[in-house]
Parts: C-alpha cells; structure tokens; sequence
C-alpha cells in the first residue's frame, strides 16, 4: 500500500490536476497541524487569562504574548494590506521566474516593506522612533560608555536589581555587544531611537537573504524560490519591526549562511549569481572565518544565541563535511578574545544574569505555563503555514536522517534536497525546545526567538504549490490581527 510521501513537490508552473487519495490526505494532515496550531494559541490565551486574572504571576496583560488589547489602525495599514495582496497573487510566480539576483534584491525589498509596514501601523514615533527608547532599552545608557574600557570592566557589578545604577532589563540581559551597537551608532553621529530603529529594520530583514542562499547552497535553487514567498510574508515581521532581536537574528543568519557556503565550497559571488561552485581553500576559508566572525559577534549580542551552534552543526552534516571547522573556529575566538581581552567576563556575566531573571519577573512567572505557552507564542509568530510545513518535515525526518549516512546518495536528487530542507527546519526547532526547556525563556519568546523562528519558516516549502496562496494568506492575515488588534510591546 502507498503512503504519503510529505516532501512530494509539485512544478510551479505546471496546471492543476486531479489529487490522489495520497495528496488529499497529506493536506488534511496539514489542515489537522494548523488546527492544532489555533487550539493551541486558544488554550494558552484562556488557560492564561484565567492565571492572570487570579495571581498576576504571567507578568503581561494579553498572555500568552506580551501585549495588551488596543485595536487601531494607522498609516501603515494601507501599506500592509496592500504588500500583503501583492505577494500572495504575484509572489509564487516571481519568486519561479526572476533571475537569482532579482530574487534576492526583491526578497529584501519585499521583506522591508512588509515589516516597515507593519511597524508603521503603530504609526512612527509609536511604532518606530521610541521603539528602542523606553525605560528597558539600550539607548538609555549610551552616556554611561563614554569610557567604553571602564564600562566593560564594571559590566558585571550592575547587573544584579539592588546595586545603585544597576541596568536596565535589556541591558543586563545580553552581553555588552548588543549595548555597544548603539554606542558605535552615536559616536558616529547616528544617535537616537530612529536611527537606531532603522539599523535593526534594515539587518532584520537581511536575514530572509541569508536564509535563500543557504538554502540553495544545501539544497537547491528550486526549494529556496518555493520557501521566498513565506519568508517575505512572515507573521514574526511584527517582532522584527522594530527590535534588537532583528538585528540578533540577521547576525546569526548570516552565520548560518557563511557556513553553508563554505562546506558546500561555494564563494560569495557564486552565491549571488547562481553560480557554480567555488573550488580550493580559499572556497572554504574565506566564508568560514566571516561565519566563526559572526557567530562569535552573535554570543556577545545574546547569550541564549550560543543555540545557534546546533543550526550550524546541522549545515556540517548536511554537507557532510567538517573541512571549515578550523577557519570557523579561529573566526568564531576574535569576538570572545577582544572582550576578555578588553575586561568582559562572558561566563560570570551569564551567571550574574541568570540570579538577575529570577530576581525579575523570571522568578515570579510559572514554568508549568510557560513551558508549553511559549510554543503557542512560537506558533504565531511562525504562522500555520509554517506549522503545516513542520508536520511535513517531522514526518519525513526518519527517512530524511538515513538519507546523512555515508554512501546513501550524491544528495542531488530533490527529494534528497527536500529532506534536508526539512532537516534544517527540524534543527532551528530544536535549538528552540532547549531554550524553553532551559527555564530562561518564560514569555516575550515572540520577540526573544526570532533567530531560531526564522529557520522554521522555510519549512512552508514542502507544502504543495496548489495550496500556497491559501498559506500565503493564512500568514498575512496572523500577522494583520495580531499588530491591528494588539499593542505589541517589549
């Protein structure tokens, strides 16, 4: 007897015809994942309420999202709707058709204007300008590094709540590396909360880029045209417009991307123009020191993005090969020797910072909520799209994880490129069960996993190509409610 196959892909381009009873059961499955996916967001909203109104121990006002009810409009509205209605009638198509650079220079223009949009219905002081200039936030302490060497040395004696002067909650929650970002941005005449909005909006949505070379280099070009669309119109865009942890997660993205280029041997202007491979060792130092570079950069920006190492172990073993690991690590010691070096200690800090979450709200909110009505928070922030997608990569992953061994195939077969695709997704989820599993992501994981979120979103690749724009909506319109009806706040 058949059985579904979950990774089955269709040609874009190529006429509806009739479903067999696999492909019809396949996108039940898929309408049943999405179900599960809405009754999950539906208990975390009731069962959380119920909590809050009781003992207040959730520690926000619209649980399970940081957030409280305001529905608005502003004058990003028009704007979203209408970015909206584009990709869903034009986007398929294009992301087929365009040239490789076309593809990505629409990506990242579509993506902006997608996630601008969004931010722009909070209108732009709201939603924009002061976004980054409220009393938790980075830019309240840039006249506190004047003596940037001082400031480093005595990071750590302000983290904990009781010292006079101790941070404010971002601050003391992320290494230095996030704080002096916008320190670097002042000093160069960049100072204030829009400059400092525009800098995390342009890096944040850099990262649907990275994602499409990456996937083209470990998979194939056809996967990563499929997975553009969703990509472009993600519901986690609201979290994007405008944070910190946009920038964070472009940061590691572009890590993640450097990687693959360099265990596939790829150069960057291959990357770019669809070309062909680039041989010899400069192929793979080159984007391996830049991806150690980053990937260092991105454990002093966020210390929960040390997770990232699991996605860039998971491009190793889909390209099956370690040959970038030395140039990777000597890259990856630059960031983490220039601190120490400088009086930052990353592991007393980390330390310090796990006493100062339970001092906060961490220690009053309960884990036997959190731990499950997070992934509700995940679920909004991926879309149903991207939950359906999951089910797909989930169900294919034994077979998908055979298809590693040594001698199973070339890995240029498209299923093969499927399952890695797949692969991939399953990765960035379970970099983002050990983070909630830890304790240390109690609500705000909206906002706080967008790095890991990010990778999931591809997975919306493996649904079939019939069904997209009823996807591609489904994701829009997560997205639309969430930031009409919700005041979104950090």
């Amino acid at each position: 007897m058949k059985t579904e196959n979950p990774l089955k892909t269709e040609n874009p381009l190529k006429s509806e015809a009739p479903l067999s009873p696999d492909d019809r059961y396949g996108r039940l499955r898929d309408l049943l994942a999405a179900g599960a996916g809405v009754l999950l967001v539906t208990v975390a909203v009731l069962v959380g309420r119920a909590i809050q109104h009781a003992n207040g121990s959730l520690r926000v006002q619209w649980p399970p999202l940081l957030a409280s009810w305001d529905p608005h409009v502003g004058p990003g509205t028009p704007a979203a709707v209408v970015v909206a209605v584009a990709v869903i009638a034009y986007g398929p198509v294009l992301a087929a058709r365009l040239p490789w650079r076309g593809l990505l220079l629409t990506a990242w223009t579509a993506s902006l204007a997608w996630t601008l949009s969004l931010a722009l219905i909070d209108g732009w002081e709201r939603g924009v300008a002061r976004r980054l200039t409220t009393k938790h936030e980075y830019l309240r302490v840039i006249d506190r590094f004047d003596d940037i060497g001082a400031a480093l040395r005595g990071f750590d004696d302000h983290i904990l709540i009781g010292p006079p002067g101790n941070w404010p909650a971002h601050v003391a929650g992320h290494p230095p590396g996030a704080t002096l970002t916008f320190v670097g941005l002042d000093r160069i005449g960049l100072g204030g909360g829009a400059w400092a909005a525009l800098w995390c909006l342009l890096l944040a949505v850099s990262a649907s880029v990275a994602v499409l070379i990456t996937l083209r280099a470990l998979g194939d070009e056809h996967l990563a045209r499929r997975a553009a669309p969703f990509l472009v119109l993600a519901p986690v865009a609201v979290w994007a417009g405008v944070s910190a942890d946009g920038y964070f997660a472009a940061v590691a993205a572009w890590s993640v991307t450097f990687l693959a280029l360099a265990a596939t041997r790829r150069g960057c202007r291959g990357a770019m123009a669809g070309g062909a491979t680039g041989g010899g060792a400069k192929g793979i130092w080159a984007p391996a020191l830049v991806s150690g570079l980053l990937f260092g950069l991105t454990c002093y920006l966020s210390y929960g993005l040390t997770l990232i190492a699991v996605l860039l172990l998971a491009v190793l073993a889909l390209a099956r090969t370690a040959r970038p690991l030395v140039p990777f690590l000597l890259g990856a010691s630059v960031v983490p020797l220039a601190f120490t070096l400088a009086g930052f200690n990353w592991w007393d800090a980390y330390h310090l910072l796990v006493e100062r979450y339970y001092q906060g709200a961490g220690g009053v909110r309960p884990y036997g909520y959190w731990v499950w009505a997070n992934l509700a928070c995940t679920t909004l922030a991926a879309g149903l799209a991207t939950v359906a997608g999951l089910r797909r990569a989930l169900s294919a992953a034994p077979g998908a994880v055979r298809t590693l061994r040594p001698g199973s195939g070339t890995g240029r077969d498209p299923a093969d490129a499927a399952q890695r695709l797949g692969l991939l997704a399953l990765a960035a989820l379970l970099a983002l069960l050990v983070a909630d599993l830890s304790g240390m992501s109690k609500a705000e994981t909206e906002r706080i996993w967008q790095p890991f979120v990010l990778w999931l979103l591809p997975a919306a690749a493996l649904l079939p190509d019939t069904a997209r724009r009823g996807w591609l909506t489904a994701q829009a319109v997560v997205a639309l409610l969430v930031n009409h009806l919700l005041w979104t706040g950090w």
